[in-house]
């Protein structure tokens, strides 16, 4: 089965065109500037050399008709006609408490979609804008919606409840809906397999490290605990947000700064994290990492805060857990930052955890970082969110669900 994966952003769009049984990605590539007058267009068929150019890319619509006239150019192309693309699998990042699986994409889900654009504002529009661009260039190939929130649909009630009065659950849904799943799932799969036991008897903790960032406790194939909540504000200190905090300081900074409540908010989720920690040095732990090892005090303070943020999300993960088989580090950060990796793993030594340097300093792919009596193994394991929804894709379609398969 050939799978066409569309991962949208505002001003982005990633697609990968993947065969699933094999699970060989044909084609993969990226939009990017759509919107603006700089558009530009990378292309690669595995094997090939990258083709890039400069292309106008107004908004999504033509995003989408470049990718699908690029897949059946005569000398770059991979298909001759749509009809050979069995599915388009979509990157939906909020579902709801309704969607706990991926779903054929009907006007009624789309509807259900664009409802909970109020969950994700930033998000699942542009979702919508890239489904929508698909359906207008292939109306008859079938669209199946994978939501990031559906992992963690297994999170038990007194995990995903808040200590707040329960009609506002019954009444507004507000409830922990953690993000990422896409990323989670596929990680804790590869984690599986790298320590040799099946997935659905392992214990493993994935912290996903990016920009925005949330760590994740899956047990036994499910995940039973995610930091990030009813949005992707609350969990870790991330790159300009500002993670959990004591609710009051809203009212605290509202009033103080003779600020509104969207003002305080834009704050919090746009100038905080190690961002405003370092004085608005950087949001970028790149840039960050290089000034930590000058000495810079702004970044020492910046990074050791956020490692230690890390620090106490995975030693309660681990709780929950009942002890842990493995942590993986994955996403922008945690597969690239070896700074954080030893920041992190330096506070956990209580675990048993121990670090083996000269491979966290070299980790390239999947690695072992840890070393060989550490009675916790820690990996580096890039993630892969497009095989992800390509695999949830073909799941649906062929009507096989659960990652036993995967075992």
């Amino acid at each position: 089965m050939k799978v066409l994966v569309i991962n949208c952003g505002s001003s982005s769009l990633k697609f990968r065109f993947i065969e699933t049984e094999s699970e060989t990605v044909i084609v993969k590539g990226l939009c990017e500037r759509i919107g603006t007058d700089g558009g530009h267009f990378i292309y690669q068929k595995t094997g090939d050399e990258k083709q890039e150019k400069d292309v106008y890319l107004p908004d999504h619509d033509e995003a989408v008709r470049v990718i699908i006239s690029e897949l059946k150019d005569e000398k770059h192309g991979v298909i001759s006609d749509i009809s050979e693309i069995d599915a388009v699998g979509h990157r939906i990042v909020h579902g709801g408490d309704k969607y706990a699986k991926p779903e054929y994409i009907t006007p009624e889900v789309l509807q259900d979609i664009e409802k909970l654009s109020a969950l994700a504002p930033i998000h699942n529009p542009v979702n919508i804008m890239g489904i929508k661009a698909c359906m207008h260039f292939m109306p008859n190939t079938r669209m199946v919606g994978v939501f990031d929130t559906a992992y963690h649909h297994s999170l038990p009630e007194y995990a995903y409840l808040y200590g707040i009065p329960y009609e506002y659950y019954k009444k507004y849904k507000i409830r922990r809906y953690g993000f990422h799943g896409m990323s989670h799932r596929y990680v804790a799969l590869a984690t599986a397999r790298l320590l040799k036991k099946r997935y659905h008897d392992s214990k493993i903790v994935v912290c996903h490290l990016g920009n925005g960032a949330s760590i994740t406790a899956v047990e036994n194939g499910r995940s039973i605990d995610t930091s990030m909540g009813y949005t992707p504000l609350e969990g870790i200190i991330m790159g300009t947000r500002c993670g959990s905090i004591d609710p009051e300081i809203i009212n605290v900074i509202a009033n103080k700064d003779n600020k509104s409540l969207k003002e305080v908010m834009a704050v919090l989720n746009n100038k905080s994290g190690v961002y405003g920690l370092s004085d608005f040095m950087s949001a970028d732990i790149r840039d960050l990492s290089a000034e930590y090892e000058k000495g810079n005090e702004d970044a020492v303070r910046a990074l050791t805060t956020y490692a230690y943020s890390i620090v106490k999300y995975i030693g309660a993960y681990v709780t929950v857990l009942n002890g842990a088989d493995a942590i993986s580090f994955t996403a922008g950060v945690g597969e690239n930052s070896a700074l954080v990796r030893k920041l992190v793993c330096s506070k956990l030594g209580y675990l048993g955890v121990q670090l083996d340097e000269k491979a966290n300093e070299t980790a390239r792919g999947e690695t072992l970082i840890s070393t060989a009596d550490s009675k916790i193994k820690v990996f580096v394991v890039p993630t892969d969110e497009e095989m992800s929804i390509a695999r949830q894709t073909s799941e649906l379609l062929f009507q096989k669900f659960g990652d036993e398969i995967y075992d």
